[in-house]
């Protein structure tokens, strides 16, 4: 019922297929040991809680890997990520989950995080230990490529 949904998720962290089977296994493996923590909120709430497990896996999946690499670098980028957002929203949604892929690791992840997770920049910071501006300026990156990845096929 779940699997489908938390492949994707998986596969939207990660470059290749076998590492999200593998996220994928991890994830049911720890959601059946810990099933006992589970607290029922009502409905999609079991569907969240494997979300979260997904996610988690995934972070230390890249960092056990050292695929998690954000380089920090100035905030020139920040002041621009207030005007680039109109354009990224003309994009093409199923045109830009195949280009996530193709993203550094360190822009996927806040990018991921950032639109699919819905965390904010401060929770972002927090989980990756960056700074507020660097998850700024690595989704703004991250938006940045995929534009340029998306007017290379028009």
């Amino acid at each position: 019922m779940y699997a489908e949904k938390i492949f994707i998720q998986c596969l939207r962290y990660v470059s290749n297929k076998a590492d999200a089977e593998e996220l994928l296994s991890d994830c049911f493996v720890k959601a059946f040991k810990n099933v006992h923590q589970f607290q029922f909120a009502g409905d999609g709430s079991f569907h969240a809680w494997l979300r979260k497990i997904a996610v988690n896996e995934c972070l230390m999946f890249l960092r056990k890997r050292k695929q998690l690499t954000i380089a920090i670098d100035d905030n020139s980028c920040v002041n621009d990520l207030v005007q680039e957002e109109h354009v990224f929203q003309q994009l093409n949604v199923a045109a830009i989950l195949k280009n996530i892929q193709k993203l550094p690791a360190g822009y996927r992840t806040v990018f991921n995080l950032y639109v699919f997770e819905d965390r904010g920049h401060k929770e972002i910071a927090e989980a990756l230990n960056i700074s507020e501006n660097t998850s700024k300026s690595q989704l703004f990156k991250a938006r940045k490529m995929l534009k340029e990845m998306m007017d290379a096929v028009q």
